[in-house]
């Protein structure tokens, strides 16, 4: 079935097509293209949100360089305008380029220029010849601060197309600013979306509603699978046909008679971890994938689900997630047999809430990685949390030890059940009951 392109398609296909660079506004896409502003408007939001364009304050919304997902951690100057609430002061059309490092000027000139090549970006006061001299070296420049520069620095800007920015802030807060937005994107790239491992809709096998039952028995024969997604003439999912849907029905029958309406489906941005846990909770093999207008966008499998998380587990960590701190003051104290496992925490102040004790959504982390480790030191695997109880019984201090002891109740081929309990200075401070799904690999 061949999907009917809407007009929010066609604007976001245009939109792609642009030039990197190109200035673009709700009025003149709305002319070009002869749609609605208010279309126009939420197409370009669209666009923003996908890292096709970028809107900066004074100057409007760019074409920029859409970023692939092994470049993620690459800023471009018009995110860093954002991130600093800096203004443009020349150089506009080099916004949409990508900035290698950022160098600190902070020393003298002659030393300065040794660090700094093309599109990097000099953060620097109100010192003039070093902002013309990092233009002319190919690099940008942000001005610390709030200070302005020369109107001859503007314009050198302009010609080199390379940004110069001003910002409010002083220098270690910009540079805190910038590593901080690089240090989030270095955890994003790890972040597998469902996005990233969809089958797309050119290859997946819809059903319509006026087709019959025989269609389905063909794709299964084809496939193996048993669920397809049916669609209407724009491609929108209207509704699915499992085997269980179709048994006892004459193959004659009409799609339409025999189809689930509004089946779960997944969004595209949505975490492969998230939906692997909505395809274990409901018990299903493939889920539609779909985007904000219901179009469906392709289908994901189990088994697609099951390998990128397993690879994901390979990976290399490139940036420290809220988990990662916490686990990382997990020390084992005893050899870690099934029926004696015993872990030590260190409560750390970052683990800590604005009293200094060891806060909720903290604590819960502690158990649920404790409980995790407990039942693969019996079986091997994937596992995903389905549900947790916890009774907190009472506050633990800012840089005390813990004891945590998760004991497992029952593990069997697809469930198992934990109880943890954590121990301060032989105390119990929290208990807690955990039940989680087993994945098979």
């Amino acid at each position: 079935m061949v999907k009917e392109v809407t007009k929010h398609d066609q604007i976001l296909d245009h939109i792609a097509q642009l030039p990197v660079g190109h200035k673009i506004s709700v009025r003149q896409i709305a002319k070009d293209l002869s749609v609605s502003e208010g279309t126009a408007y939420r197409a370009i939001k669209d666009a923003e949100n996908k890292g096709y364009v970028s809107t900066i304050e004074r100057v409007g919304t760019i074409r920029i360089e859409t970023k692939r997902k092994e470049n993620i951690e690459k800023l471009t100057f018009a995110e860093v305008v954002n991130i600093v609430d800096g203004q443009v002061l020349g150089g506009k059309e080099g916004l949409h380029k990508t900035l290698n490092k950022f160098v600190i000027g902070a020393m003298e000139l002659d030393a300065m220029m040794r660090y700094i090549n093309a599109d990097n970006l000099l953060i620097v006061g109100n010192r003039v010849k070093a902002h013309e001299l990092a233009l002319k070296e190919g690099s940008a420049v942000l001005i610390t601060g709030g200070f302005d520069t020369d109107e001859s620095v503007k314009r050198l800007a302009d010609e080199m197309k390379m940004p110069i920015i001003s910002s409010g802030y002083d220098t270690f807060t910009v540079a805190t600013l910038i590593n901080r937005a690089i240090y989030d994107q270095l955890i994003k790239k790890d972040i597998v979306l469902v996005e990233d491992i969809l089958i797309p809709f050119e290859k997946t096998a819809t059903l319509s509603k006026d087709d019959t039952v025989e269609k389905w028995y063909d794709y299964h024969d084809q496939t193996g699978h048993g669920r397809y997604p049916v669609v209407d003439e724009k491609g929108k999912l209207i509704g699915i046909v499992t085997s269980k849907d179709i048994m006892q029905e004459q193959r004659t029958q009409k799609i339409e008679k025999v189809m689930t309406r509004h089946p779960i489906c997944a969004n595209e941005k949505m975490s492969v971890a998230a939906a692997a846990r909505m395809m274990v909770w409901e018990g299903i093999e493939l889920l539609p994938v779909i985007n904000s207008s219901n179009i469906l966008l392709g289908i994901i499998s189990r088994m697609d689900v099951l390998e990128a998380l397993q690879q994901l587990q390979r990976q290399p960590q490139v940036g420290e997630t809220i988990d990662d701190i916490i686990t990382s003051q997990f020390h084992n104290e005893k050899e870690q047999k099934a029926d004696d496992f015993v872990i030590r925490c260190n409560v750390t102040p970052q683990m800590t809430n604005v009293i200094g004790t060891l806060s909720h959504g903290v604590f819960t982390t502690i158990v649920t990685e404790a409980g995790n480790r407990a039942v693969r030191a019996i079986k091997k695997g994937d596992l995903i949390v389905e549900n947790i109880t916890i009774y907190f019984v009472q506050p633990v201090q800012i840089d005390e030890v813990i004891e945590i002891k998760p004991k497992v109740l029952e593990v069997g081929r697809k469930f198992g059940k934990v109880d943890v309990e954590v121990f301060q200075q032989g105390s119990l401070v929290g208990k807690a009951l955990m039940m989680v799904q087993l994945l098979d690999r």
